[in-house]
């Protein structure tokens, strides 16, 4: 019994210092992608792109579109903070990320929120629910996304509106 009670105890230890290790790497990460988002509101791309691993892999919101790299993520930065002023993100909630083969947390990010801005052409306003992941490599976002409708934005500033009929 009391082997038995041992080895619990050793293995919740373990358990509990591998569950750190990961929360440690977790807050740090999301400081840096709290950080990059502040730069995107700040329209500040030249630092945004002090952020990003030159090997990046990105899911665009582009629709078929495959992964882009360094250069398709600064290229959306840019287009992004030239078409829209007053850029805003207020997170619903930032949680862990988990490794996409073995589910355990690895201390990647995430985070459900809003984006609001103003378009710069038309004055409207955008209120944008928003997916973004972040994993990291060399203390740098290396890989991720975004999920967002963005052709549905698009459509909404302009004066034409697609209704579907069923």
């Amino acid at each position: 019994m009391k082997k038995t009670f041992g080895a619990i105890i050793i293995f919740l230890i373990f358990c509990s210092c591998q569950n750190n290790e990961y929360r440690v790497e977790f807050e740090k990460n999301t400081e840096i992608a709290k950080a990059y988002f502040k730069l995107h509101e700040e329209e500040n791309s030249e630092a945004m792109f002090n952020y990003l691993h030159p090997d990046m892999e990105w899911h665009m919101p582009v629709y078929g579109m495959n992964m882009g790299g360094i250069e398709d993520v600064k290229a959306a930065i840019i287009g992004y903070q030239t078409d829209f002023d007053n850029l805003k993100f207020t997170a619903d909630y930032w949680l862990p990320g988990v490794n996409t083969e073995t589910g355990i947390p690895d201390g990647s990010t995430r985070v459900y929120g809003t984006w609001n801005a103003t378009h710069v052409k038309t004055g409207k306003e955008v209120n944008l629910t928003t997916y973004h992941s972040f994993e990291f490599k060399d203390g740098k976002i290396f890989r991720g996304g975004d999920w967002f409708d963005l052709g549905g934005m698009m459509n909404s500033l302009t004066n034409e509106h697609c209704r579907f009929h069923i």
